[in-house]
């Protein structure tokens, strides 16, 4: 149990960490240029598996609650120019990192990667697969939403060898879907989840979102009970991601209609409960997977990993990610490329990178980011044989949260209690050196 007096006092804006640091600390001279020399850095070691990730931002409406960049589009033409744009940047990305081009894990994310029909899902995977090798086993994964997505694109898919999928739910409750613009019924999912296991999809995530318009304890109890129905392998139950003032779609949101900070935490309570009861084990934070599966294992054995594409086994010390909006992740650097789909496909047609922004990271980046994810993922960290003189100022700066019973620490360690890895945010934000400097940038979502 957690008391309300506690909860007002974690209830902070705080950053969610899928990298470190955050990408409001990137800078726009980090350029097209730099972006190249940081892809040929990363083709230095051939040797080593990448991760590749492609944005495809179309979907057919815009949900309300959505923080994803996306592009609402029944325009084909406009579809068709992006691809042939990423065709060129796929080519482009590949000459760059040499002969660096195994791929350990792949990932299509969106928007909805099965607005493309089967035609464009067969031209895009043959550009990929010609110009980066998959490893034998590779994980291969996609998001979908199952009311867009048919049958026949889920052959597909599986006949291309996809065998990871990530299904949107958010929530079965129908007062709530139509709060937030998303109509989809448990029947529909249940016959994606069937059919993608038919074709060879052997791992289904659904995910979920709490802190939704109109949710109640009774209502994600129900909708918590169906979604065990459905007998995923993993469940990632979201915290609402409110912020209005970056995202303008979420404006058309009743606010009083959002949950109390008391109410999400019931709700996640309902979550941690049913699916704890039903044999999943919560890892990281709003995720959980089934007792045998390799995250959970990963998660006892104290060695999960966190990017942008979400909770892996597989670290790769380079994700090369290609479209609009995508980031990259090459272990020294980040390199995001830019939202506007014009200005992303004008600068890929004349043979460079879209690059909007990026950062090279500094060897105290690369300290703090590891010690940051381990904190998000294992709930456990070691400072370093440095680490309590280096880390002076942030160990006591942890104290309240000591004596709040969220963390211990003995020397150069730290372990994170129950309660402590569920705000595993608000513990890592205490080493975030750019989190606490003069004017630093505060656009984040809230703790609960």
């Amino acid at each position: 149990m957690i008391s309300t007096d506690l909860l007002r006092r974690l209830d902070v804006v705080a950053p969610r960490y899928t990298s470190y640091p955050t990408v409001p600390e990137w800078s726009a001279d980090f350029m097209a240029v730099d972006h190249a020399t940081a892809l040929r850095r990363a083709g230095e070691t051939p040797e080593a598996a990448l991760s590749l990730y492609v944005h495809l931002p179309f979907c057919r409406e815009l949900c309300s609650y959505c923080g994803c960049n996306v592009v609402v589009t029944r325009d084909q033409a406009r579809v068709e120019r992006y691809l042939a744009a990423l065709d060129q940047e796929i080519a482009h990305v590949a000459s760059l990192l040499g002969d660096r081009r195994r791929v350990a894990r792949l990932h299509l994310g969106g928007g909805t990667p099965t607005f493309l029909d089967e035609r464009q899902l067969t031209r895009l995977w043959a550009t990929l697969t010609s110009h980066f090798q998959l490893e034998p086993g590779a994980e291969v994964a996609l998001e979908i939403d199952p009311v867009v997505t048919t049958k026949a694109q889920l052959s597909l898919l599986g006949s291309f060898g996809f065998n990871r999928i990530s299904m949107g739910v958010q929530d079965f409750d129908p007062d709530v879907q139509r709060a937030v613009n998303r109509i989809q019924s448990f029947e529909e999912t249940a016959v994606a989840v069937e059919h993608a296991r038919s074709v060879g999809f052997r791992s289904v995530n659904l995910d979920l979102i709490y802190g939704l318009p109109r949710q109640t304890a009774s209502s994600f109890r129900r909708t918590m009970a169906q979604v065990v129905a459905l007998s995923p392998d993993r469940v990632a139950v979201f915290s609402f991601a409110y912020v209005p003032t970056l995202r303008a779609n979420q404006r058309r949101l009743v606010q009083a209609e959002l949950p109390s900070s008391e109410l999400k935490q019931d709700l996640q309570a309902v979550a941690d409960d049913q699916l704890g009861s039903a044999g999943f084990r919560a890892i990281g934070i709003d995720h959980y997977a089934r007792q045998d599966d390799e995250l959970a294992i990963a998660a006892e054995r104290g060695t999960l990993w966190r990017d942008f594409q979400g909770y892996t086994t597989r670290r790769a010390n380079a994700t090369v990610a290609v479209g609009a909006s995508a980031i990259s992740d090459l272990g020294f650097a980040f390199a995001q490329n830019d939202h506007s789909l014009g200005s992303y496909e004008q600068a890929v047609g004349t043979g460079v990178t879209a690059t909007c922004r990026g950062k090279w990271l500094s060897d105290d980046d690369l300290r703090r980011r590891e010690l940051i994810t381990q904190i998000l993922c294992n709930g456990v960290a070691e400072l370093g044989p440095d680490g309590t003189s280096h880390f002076a100022a942030e160990l006591a700066a942890l104290s309240p949260l000591v004596q709040d019973g969220l963390v211990t620490t003995r020397g150069a360690s730290l372990w994170l209690s129950p309660v402590g890895r569920r705000f595993a945010r608000n513990v890592a934000m205490v080493f975030d050196a750019y989190l606490h400097r003069e004017g630093a940038i505060r656009s984040f979502s809230r703790a609960i």
